[in-house]
């Protein structure tokens, strides 16, 4: 089986914890001890996975140089997951699905950034090209703070092809594109939604965005004439989260004193 090696202490710690990567060793540094490193290897251990206590100049050479924090893991292949597997889930009781779609983002501490803050909104899953696209990799995998080991990460041959499937499950696809005149403030982003974030250099390519049901932008008032891929990701996807949260009415500092006041004259009556 083919294998790689994971590095860093969220990575291995979260890929530990997901169950989903089959482990044939965890190495630690024994050099210089740490409680987490400790602690780590016991759960490597409690999981019959063999643990190599190695020196920090033995596993600099094991894993390049990189920043691995003294510690690494050597696993099998990321386990995709088919787009299948996520429209076989939908169900009448649960008709608010939530998925993130990637077109060509190619830079891995971006993808890795984006993963983290998917997991982070609670999205379904997310969805990138098979070719001209960053992949999970390791590299990914640290971007991420180990956020790949938990999300359920689809590879697609055409992404066109994918929101049209999604828009026949009567999934509504929103594409990111920062010459919409409309605001992704402005937009009901429930019930079953899919968002397309472009890549760095020329965002959405178009027949990817002329699939997208609708476009939406961020707005902006200074110079810069864009965000970064994973900062438009972040501000679109949170944006939909609060909506979807049922908490889209802000509340003021004085709304929200007065209630906490009220809460504690409470406490003290009783």
């Amino acid at each position: 089986m083919k294998t790689e090696l994971l590095y860093g202490i969220h990575p291995v710690e979260e890929a530990l914890a997901a169950g989903r990567r089959i482990f044939r060793e965890v190495f630690v540094v024994a050099d210089r001890p740490s409680k987490r490193l400790s602690i780590m290897a016991s759960v490597a251990a409690s999981k019959n996975i063999p643990v190599r206590r190695v020196t920090m100049t033995q596993l600099n050479r094991i894993v390049g140089d990189i920043a691995h924090q003294g510690t690494a893991a050597r696993v099998g292949p990321y386990p995709l997951v088919d787009l299948t597997a996520v429209l076989a889930q939908e169900s009448a009781s649960d008709p608010s699905r939530f998925l993130v779609l990637l077109d060509t983002i190619v830079d891995p501490q971006n993808l890795g950034a984006i993963i983290r803050t998917a997991l982070g909104v609670g999205v379904e899953g997310v969805v990138i090209p098979r070719d001209r696209a960053a992949g999970p990799t390791p590299a990914v995998s640290k971007a991420s703070a180990g956020a790949l080991e938990h999300v359920r990460l689809v590879q697609v041959t055409n992404l066109s092809a994918t929101i049209r499937t999604l828009q026949d499950h009567g999934w509504w696809v929103y594409g990111m594109d920062r010459s919409a005149e409309l605001p992704v403030f402005e937009v009901d982003l429930t019930g079953s939604v899919a968002m397309v974030i472009g890549g760095e250099e020329k965002g959405i390519r178009p027949l990817v965005k002329q699939s997208c049901d609708l476009l939406l932008s961020i707005p902006q008032r200074g110079p810069v004439g864009s965000l970064n891929a994973s900062v438009a990701a972040a501000v679109a996807l949170y944006a939909a989260s609060r909506q979807r949260s049922g908490r889209a009415k802000p509340v003021t500092a004085a709304q929200h004193r007065r209630a906490t006041t009220s809460s504690h004259q409470k406490g003290r009556v009783q």
